[in-house]
């Protein structure tokens, strides 16, 4: 699938099927994140990937909208050091994790975090060193159903030379 493909067909999955999804396959997901735009090329970020059904039930049982994550193959924590950008370069991975799933024919979804009131116990949970930032946790596997959500149109959202 072509990179213009992947961004213009890539949706959120809340529903995914019993499979586990190969390692491999984790490991590229999660290197398309490392190599995401970065402010001054710090690469604050850190990635935990959990596919033990335990550890993600747990994780969704602390969420609030993401109860989902414990049917979900694996979750990909986008974890950053606390540095002055960490958000935006956080949210940079995530967005390459969200498309490299789609890639290889994955659904995933993008789940709060950063300012989750549960995000220092999700990072306590796995073991996170203090002062980590919980940017994203973001579930991936076989999608049993995707949302199809209504896009507004181009033409109410681009502007030429002034707004």
């Amino acid at each position: 699938m072509d990179a213009i493909e992947v961004l213009k067909t890539r949706r959120l999955a809340r529903a995914f099927r019993s499979e586990p999804v190969p390692k491999k396959t984790l490991e590229d997901i999660v290197d398309c994140g490392r190599l995401a735009a970065t402010a001054n090329n710090l690469q604050p970020w850190e990635f935990v990937v959990v596919t033990e059904p335990a550890l993600l039930r747990k994780i969704a049982d602390i969420t609030d909208y993401g109860k989902f994550i414990a049917h979900a193959g694996a979750c990909v924590m986008v974890l950053s050091k606390d540095t002055k950008y960490y958000l935006e370069d956080g949210s940079a991975a995530t967005e390459n994790i969200l498309l490299a799933a789609r890639a290889h024919g994955l659904g995933s979804c993008w789940v709060a975090g950063d300012k989750k009131p549960y995000a220092s116990d999700i990072c306590r949970l796995v073991g996170a060193p203090s002062g980590c930032r919980l940017v994203s946790l973001i579930p991936i596997g076989y999608p049993a159903e995707t949302a199809e959500p209504p896009k507004r149109p181009r033409s109410e959202v681009l502007h030429w030379e002034r707004y």
